[in-house]
């Protein structure tokens, strides 16, 4: 029997990207590496050294996923999973997320690209990931009990699809969505122009917005409530304690703004 804080998460500590040792392991052996965050600080991501050029996006308070390459492929793993997130400066809301954070890391890649995302539910119920706005073949919607099963506790599903469109995104359960988007499963997929020569930016920043009902000494949302909210968040942070966008002067910046909440 899993008690209170096996449910709701492990305590979140360290402030670097660090591989999760669990899926390097017998037989998980083939999988990418699933990269953990258990700090609330930005992640800056460094320009591509290989492929098309673009400006990585810098997720407020984010980061985003590493990915391996496997014959052309570019392969993700995603772990959903209990965790323990840090709202604002000592204020600790227990939700469920993504490797480790709530939202959930962002995911980048090029249109045309191939991709393959391992999605490996460590939730105590079965849970998908819809790729919200993404052009791709219905089998890999994430539509629980339309696109497929959903995935069971333990378990993990290879979604697998081409980039045919650049543009902003988000991924999402759909499967008990409006539990588990309450909970804080949701984060921003990112395809860049495969031209470096379109709309091209110095500083590209993405915010997705979040409200959460957490009632005063407590620790976990309220989520039967559906639109009676008392935090209202960027990327899981609550002002005054989200970093903030630091650009150049004459610097041409974007900012991408998603909203998966009621």
């Amino acid at each position: 029997m899993l008690n209170r804080r096996q449910l709701l998460g492990a305590g979140a500590a360290g402030a670097t990207l660090v591989s999760s040792k669990a899926w390097g392991q017998t037989l998980n052996m083939g999988l990418p590496e699933a990269a953990q965050m258990d700090s609330a600080a930005t992640a800056i991501t460094a320009r591509p050294n290989s492929g098309p050029d673009y400006t990585p996006v810098v997720t407020l308070n984010g980061w985003t996923l590493p990915h391996r390459m496997n014959n052309g492929v570019k392969e993700f793993h995603l772990v959903a999973e209990p965790v323990e997130r840090e709202l604002a400066d000592g204020m600790i809301a227990h939700l469920w997320g993504y490797n480790g954070q709530s939202t959930g890391p962002t995911i980048e890649a090029v249109e045309g690209d191939r991709v393959r995302i391992y999605v490996t539910n460590k939730l105590p119920e079965g849970t998908t990931v819809h790729w919200h706005g993404l052009i791709l073949p219905s089998g890999m919607d994430g539509v629980s009990g339309l696109s497929h099963p959903s995935i069971p506790p333990g378990k993990t599903f290879v979604y697998e699809f081409d980039l045919v469109k650049s543009g902003t995104f988000m991924y999402h359960p759909h499967g008990d969505e409006m539990a588990q988007m309450a909970m804080g499963m949701m984060g921003m997929f990112v395809v860049h122009p495969r031209d470096p020569a379109f709309m091209p930016v110095d500083r590209d920043f993405l915010i997705m917005l979040n409200a959460f009902d957490i009632d005063p000494g407590t620790y976990v949302p309220r989520i039967m409530t559906m639109t009676d909210f008392n935090l209202w968040t960027w990327n899981s942070r609550i002002f005054p304690d989200i970093d903030p966008l630091v650009v150049n002067k004459g610097d041409r910046v974007r900012v991408r703004v998603g909203n998966l909440t009621m």
